[in-house]
């Protein structure tokens, strides 16, 4: 069928109609929100100085409505990381914004890819893979830039495996939640056939 609704397309195009638009402001007010509350970082004891889970609403983004919205809340998180930036890794726009505006499109390619076998699968791997392109990107970039030596990112992986675990972790739930509230159900699946439920 050539045409379908918002709600058949959401995830899987590159349109970005007022649905889209919405759910990108919404996400993108979330990430300045972590952001300017510090909500979104949490201490942490190496080079990077934070933890964060500011890169989930980009995730969450391109998972339920595509890759555009994905981009556009990434970018806003990159953009609010360089404005705000305390150190000097993110005080250069290339390492704070250019690998957030990536977030949206590997965890959309993760989402879309599996989420005909799973949707619980796809959410889990958009979220890690989402969570790995930020910490690669900024990391990546940090030392080809020379604002890190290399023997300064092996102690940031076991933060970076946690980001990746809590992003999935909270894809799985959100996407799960927002396909049954759009779906009209707030139950589990009927398993009956339609024969036995005319009895």
């Amino acid at each position: 069928m050539a045409t379908g609704t918002g709600s058949e397309r959401r995830g899987s195009g590159f349109g970005l109609g007022v649905r889209q638009i919405v759910v990108a402001g919404v996400l993108g007010a979330i990430a300045i929100f972590l952001g300017a509350t510090r909500l979104g970082f949490i201490p942490v004891p190496n080079l990077a100085g934070n933890a964060t889970i500011m890169h989930v609403p980009a995730i969450l983004g391109s998972a339920l409505e595509g890759p555009v919205v994905g981009v556009i809340v990434g970018g806003i998180f990159g953009i609010y990381s360089w404005l705000y930036a305390e150190i000097p890794l993110f005080k250069d726009p290339i390492v704070a914004i250019v690998p957030r505006l990536l977030i949206g499109v590997v965890a959309w390619l993760a989402f879309v890819g599996l989420k005909r076998w799973s949707l619980d699968l796809a959410s889990a791997a958009a979220g890690i893979l989402g969570s790995f392109t930020n910490t690669i990107g900024v990391l990546g970039l940090g030392v080809l830039l020379g604002y890190l030596p290399l023997a300064a990112v092996w102690p940031i992986l076991p933060q970076a495996i946690a980001e990746a675990i809590l992003a999935a972790v909270v894809t799985v739930v959100v996407v799960r939640g927002v396909t049954l509230v759009r779906s009209g159900r707030t139950t589990a699946t009927e398993t009956r056939s339609d024969e036995e439920r005319r009895y």
